[in-house]
């Protein structure tokens, strides 16, 4: 298998687990991720925030790690990649207003290349218009968004992902398991025990 190469787009007070943990574990298995952030160049960093279930009507949030960009977002085209992955957390949010982001999001589903999206990284997906007839799980939150924007918000547990099409999203991070081998099995990536 090939390494294929991966855009992550992050932001500001993205979720810390799901921007490290993807990150961490593409390179383990020998992909190669770029992570960007809209005003900002490979080096700087972008704080991280910690979102938790603790019993609330909705997750509580903490100060997360610092995380280190390590490509240009001014650089950026969607040709040059694989493939794209958007964690959730405070960031799609704000990176949703960014045209060159919708651009991408866009230009990366108009080739069908594979599209991994946790949390709240549905708000991107929604903004750039590419959930119309689609299925989609995220942060039950951001149900509203992406049936506002055409797509059929799927409900599964915290745990779990949805694959359909060139689209494999979860609700958020303790899906990591299931969401990131869904993403791999996009990539085609085979792993052998």
């Amino acid at each position: 298998m090939a390494a294929k190469k991966i855009l992550m787009l992050v932001g500001d007070y993205v979720e810390d687990y799901e921007v490290m943990v993807p990150f961490q574990a593409l390179l383990m298995v020998g992909h190669i991720v770029h992570a960007v952030c809209p005003d900002k160049s490979a080096g700087e960093t972008v704080r991280t925030a910690i979102h938790d279930f603790e019993g609330d009507q909705t997750y509580s949030e903490k100060p997360g790690h610092l995380f280190a960009l390590n490509a240009d977002f001014a650089q950026v085209e969607a040709a040059d990649y694989d493939a794209l992955l958007v964690p959730g957390g405070r960031a799609p949010e704000y990176l949703r207003l960014n045209e060159k982001v919708l651009r991408l999001v866009r230009a990366f589903d108009q080739a069908g290349k594979p599209i991994a999206a946790v949390c709240h990284g549905a708000q991107l997906l929604a903004a750039a218009g590419i959930l119309a007839g689609r299925e989609c799980s995220a942060y039950p939150a951001c149900a509203p968004e992406v049936r506002l924007a055409g797509g059929s918000f799927i409900d599964i547990p915290v745990t779990h992902s949805h694959v359909q099409g060139n689209l494999v999203t979860a609700p958020a991070w303790p899906a990591h398991p299931s969401w990131l081998a869904g993403f791999l099995g996009l990539l085609g990536t085979t792993i052998t025990l």
